[in-house]
């Protein structure tokens, strides 16, 4: 049994904390900290309600603020801390992690705020410093980055001798029944999904203007939905640990309103991360927007559907060609029943409780900085079914990829 400190109070953070709660054999107690406290006490009133774990916290703290996070990870003392709040705040918590000498795990990369970019280089950075401090820092472990990862780690181990192409695929076939809405924080998600799209092939990248690319890809209990190849961050550690992969991308869905509303978003300016002067003011207008489109913790309570996420892939075993085909599909209704988010939260928080897991009972070890693919899969994959995530694998079919 275990300290744990969960550092973000958005729909992830429910559901972590409700899943860490599940566990009080693992968890036994925890730390919800965010910057506003009232969310945090919200959130464990329920979780507490929902699972009957008798100690879970709360604290406010500001995610940017070393001092700060030091001095509450003193108090605590957890054995870990889980970042779930904004890909901003990674380095700040790394940190602060290794100032205290507890281990570390994110569902995100490192994302620079006065910059839309976003890549693994600085939180690799911190390799050494974790090594010599004997920590273990655990980087993307949400669903993608993270359970496709873990997909593609089981298909090298168990049915593969070389992957050659991998082609992850994301669906998102829920109906919130707004008129726009992102599913996690808006600012990240726009920043997102209007860069240039990217992707691995013939050991260069291939860079490509937004949603260039598509196709109709037929999804598992959805059907057939237009799918765009999009820049995604697991793709960065994939083509590092997996070398002999050929080619790699990554796929999401997106419906036509969404689309024209991204368009007149980044036609007027709102999409834009350089600060403006307002009324005497200095404001950012996609800081603005996201203060005004619905808070994604929200949108959980009329949403219908599912999303469907997985990995298509083929290469060689035993001298001959493979293909083979991993997926997730979890639906919003189900999620919303158990945890009071969506789907989308959902498939996010499960996967980090799940790899907190892994590194708290011994099943994931080591030091340094690590992405999920490099551990064992197996022990991980025995688990999500039961925590909420069952998947699925066939071979030698029709990727159409």
């Amino acid at each position: 049994m275990a300290k744990v400190m969960i550092i973000g109070a958005g729909g992830v953070g429910r559901v972590v904390t409700y899943k860490c709660a599940q566990h009080p054999e693992v968890f036994s107690e925890i730390l919800l900290a965010s910057r506003t406290k009232t969310k945090c006490d919200f959130i464990a009133r329920e979780a507490m309600l929902a699972t009957g774990h008798k100690h879970i916290e709360t604290a406010a703290v500001d995610a940017e603020n070393v001092p700060q996070l030091v001095e509450l990870i003193k108090k605590f003392q957890p054995a870990m801390v889980i970042h779930v709040a904004l890909p901003y705040q990674d380095l700040t918590i790394m940190e602060a992690c290794l100032e205290t000498g507890v281990h570390y795990l994110d569902t995100a990369n490192y994302e620079p705020k006065d910059v839309a970019k976003f890549e693994y280089s600085w939180q690799w950075a911190y390799q050494e410093r974790f090594q010599e401090k004997g920590l273990l820092a655990v980087l993307g472990c949400g669903f993608d980055p993270g359970v496709t990862s873990i997909f593609t780690a089981r298909a090298a181990k168990h049915h593969f001798d070389e992957i050659h192409y991998l082609d992850i695929i994301d669906c998102n076939a829920g109906d919130h029944g707004k008129a726009f809405a992102t599913n996690f924080n808006p600012e990240i998600n726009i920043r997102e999904v209007t860069q240039k799209g990217k992707y691995w092939e013939n050991g260069q990248w291939v860079e490509t203007e937004p949603h260039e690319i598509s196709q109709m890809i037929n999804y598992p209990d959805i059907g057939p939905k237009k799918s765009y190849v999009i820049y995604h961050e697991e793709l960065e550690s994939l083509v590092k640990n997996f070398p002999t992969l050929k080619r790699a991308r990554f796929w999401m869905t997106f419906g036509d309103e969404y689309l024209t509303h991204l368009r007149v978003i980044q036609n007027i300016g709102m999409a834009s991360i350089e600060p403006i002067i307002y009324n005497g003011m200095e404001i950012i207008p996609l800081e603005f927007l996201k203060a005004v489109l619905p808070d994604p913790g929200e949108l959980g309570t009329n949403y219908t559907g599912q999303t469907s996420i997985g990995c298509r892939i083929r290469g060689i075993k035993d001298g001959q060609e493979k293909t083979y085909y991993i997926w997730n599909n979890c639906s919003h209704e189900a999620a919303f029943h158990e945890t009071g988010t969506q789907g989308v939260s959902y498939t996010t928080g499960v996967p980090a409780m799940t790899g907190a897991m892994m590194m708290l009972t011994g099943q994931w070890t080591g030091v340094g900085v690590k992405n999920v693919e490099e551990f064992n899969p197996d022990p991980f994959l025995a688990k999500l079914g039961e925590h909420g995530l069952p998947w699925h694998e066939v071979s030698n079919i029709d990727l159409e990829l």
